[in-house]
């Protein structure tokens, strides 16, 4: 009828996705993960009492990180997104539960489910990215979440460090594991509103072996992998390290947790880097940055345990330079990637992370059985001058 009026009905909504959304969710998922970053290298060391040992412990780990981020795509073929972005929160807590166990066994369940629950993450969010974020703004948002992310990397690894020494492992993985319950709850929160800030995925399930082929058919996936695994190599070597560097020197577990916070402190500068890269274009900046990573880290090398504050001083120039590739090297794979394979291909990027994970510890397992700590960073300088020169050849100008 002419006289009747339907009145509209307001609805609670959240604004459209953007940088600021993802950039919350990753800072918090950064903190949880931060505030043990230094102590479970540290804890691993205390158990073993050998950097060899550590070494080989870190390779074993994550080669079953790896099988599991290969796995993914099928978890998500199967499975709605959100369900593996939240299953990704709670390994992390499970990773937590296992480290308070204070055993070996316990000491690899934690980290293989702290690996694991960071590659669904990872993967999950970047697919979240790529739906919502338009490549041209792409530069801005990883920017942004670099910066943001800064909050948990700087303060995480000293604040960890600390409560495991005043106050055990209890407090500094019990803090970590409410971080990710933290995490889970916000996710949720921006799901079940009316306007979903997170969609489910809709892709299909896929074979890895098969990803794998047609992610190295393209030439500039192998690029976008080559530079987010270069610069992975460098902060798993910081992190792993840089705390060892300080106990085996003598200078103290919270000395490693604070060299940590103070490389991550950094993250500030990657909205700079931002705007450098696309004043001067990316493919510049990323190898200069590369070389810079080479000759710092050699300097780092020749200091090494005979000047280990001077070794770490090299360490921190070195993390400026990597937030360089945190904050302009991921658009090389945002801007390759077909949209229809995003998931196949997102997991098979993520294996930089893994594959960083486990091949810099193996290399040094052997190196470190000849020369001293300080021949590993040398070693990484030698491999950041390379990607240097691959990535000055081979990126295109236009990027």
């Amino acid at each position: 009828m002419a006289t009747q009026v339907r009145h509209p009905i307001w609805l609670p909504a959240l604004r459209a996705p953007g940088a600021r959304t993802f950039a919350a969710l990753y800072a918090i998922e950064s903190f949880a993960r931060a505030l043990v970053s230094s102590v479970i290298p540290i804890q691993a060391y205390e158990m073993l009492k050998d950097e060899q040992q550590v070494s080989l412990l870190y390779t074993a780990v994550s080669v079953c990180a790896l099988l599991i981020t290969l796995t993914i795509p099928l978890l998500i073929g199967k499975l709605a997104r959100r369900w593996v972005y939240s299953l990704g929160a709670a390994l992390l807590i499970v990773g937590a539960a296992a480290f308070l166990t204070n055993s070996l066994a316990g000491q690899v369940l934690g980290m293989v489910a702290r690996a694991a629950g960071s590659g669904a993450l990872a993967i999950t969010l970047n697919l979240y990215i790529m739906d919502h974020i338009r490549k041209s703004d792409f530069v801005q948002s990883e920017s942004l979440r670099m910066a943001w992310s800064t909050f948990g990397w700087m303060g995480g690894p000293a604040a960890g460090v600390l409560l495991y020494t005043k106050f055990g492992l209890v407090a500094a993985h019990g803090v970590s594991a409410l971080c990710a319950i933290a995490l889970l709850a916000l996710f949720w929160y921006f799901r079940l509103t009316e306007n979903s800030v997170i969609r489910p995925g809709t892709t299909k399930a896929a074979s890895p072996l098969r990803n794998i082929g047609r992610f190295v058919a393209q030439p500039r996936l192998r690029l976008a992998w080559l530079i987010a695994f270069g610069r992975s190599c460098f902060w798993t070597t910081f992190f792993v390290y840089g705390p060892i560097l300080m106990v085996v020197t003598g200078e103290g577990k919270l000395a490693g947790g604070l060299l940590v916070s103070a490389g991550n402190a950094l993250l500030f500068t990657a909205i700079w880097w931002g705007r450098v890269g696309g004043r001067f274009g990316a493919r510049r900046i990323m190898t200069i940055a590369f070389l810079a990573m080479s000759v710092t880290l050699f300097a780092a090398g020749i200091a090494g345990q005979e000047l280990p504050l001077v070794a770490a001083g090299f360490l921190l120039a070195c993390a400026f330079f990597a937030i360089a590739l945190d904050s302009l090297g991921s658009m090389a794979f945002f801007r390759a990637v077909k949209p229809r394979e995003r998931a196949e291909m997102t997991a098979i990027y993520r294996t930089y992370l893994d594959l960083s994970d486990l091949l810099p510890p193996l290399v040094y397992s052997m190196v470190l059985a000849f020369f001293g700590l300080g021949a590993a960073f040398i070693t990484l300088g030698v491999f950041m001058a390379i990607c240097g020169a691959i990535t000055w050849r081979h990126l295109p100008k236009t990027l």
